[in-house]
Formats: structure tokens, C-alpha cells, sequence
């Protein structure tokens, strides 16, 4: 075996459950290969470098050997090796950070004061993301 589809080796290496979700998310540009956005019919040779994007996090894989039928988990380092550097893995655990102003259970709906503080202090939150 030469070469193998994008969509049909992320399946088998179960980076993805279904085939089809493999290749919507090729198709959505959060699947690169070798940094080139691809289309999910693109070949697949050993060396190659798979970049998927989940979330917040891009996870990067090494294609080792090729494979067309989904393999169980204790066999998938045959075919893939995960590259994902550290500073990816990192972001799964950021804070997370809400705005949650606490209110006594049964105080009612915050009076006109506390609606100028809480739309200041978000203004503020937006300001600092942009």
C-alpha cells in the first residue's frame, strides 16, 4: 500500500469516530497536511504530518505506516505517532475565565446601581480581549 486517503487513515487511526466526521473536518480547513490545507481524498504517504484542529487545541501526528481499516486502540502507535507539542497540550488546562457575579438566593433582580457595575465590569473584560 502507497498511499491512502486523509479521511479514511484519521478513521482508522481513531483521531476521528466516524469516516464522514473526518471529512467535514477536512473540508472545514481544521485538517492540515505537511501545513497545506487538503481535501479529504488527498493521499496520505508515510512521513507525513497531520495537523487537526479541536477546539483551542492542534493536535500533530506523524504517519508511520499506513493502514485502511480502523485498528484497535493498543494498536494505533503502530500507524501514527503523536507530536503535539507541549505548549498545545497545555491549553486544555487554562482556566477558564466567567463572569459570574454572586447574589444571595432570594435578593431579586440587582438594582439599577448594581446593572451600571456588572455593564462596567463587563466593558472592561471586552476591552482587555481585544
Amino acid at each position: 500500500m502507497d498511499d491512502i486517503r486523509l479521511d479514511k487513515y484519521l478513521w482508522a487511526v481513531r483521531v476521528f469516530k466516524t469516516r464522514s466526521d473526518a471529512a467535514d473536518a477536512v473540508r472545514n480547513n481544521k485538517v492540515t497536511v505537511n501545513g497545506a490545507y487538503a481535501k479529504p481524498s488527498r493521499e496520505v504517504k508515510i512521513g507525513d504530518v497531520i495537523a487537526v484542529r479541536r477546539m483551542q487545541v492542534t493536535y500533530s501526528y506523524k504517519v508511520l505506516d499506513l493502514v485502511s481499516s480502523r485498528q484497535p486502540a493498543k494498536n494505533v502507535s503502530l500507524y501514527c505517532l503523536n507530536v503535539t507539542p507541549q505548549e498545545e497540550l497545555d491549553k486544555l488546562n487554562v482556566p477558564r475565565e466567567t463572569v459570574f457575579v454572586f447574589r444571595d438566593r432570594g435578593t431579586g433582580r440587582p438594582t439599577k446601581k448594581e446593572r451600571r457595575e456588572l455593564d462596567g465590569l463587563m466593558d472592561e473584560l471586552y476591552y482587555d480581549e481585544e
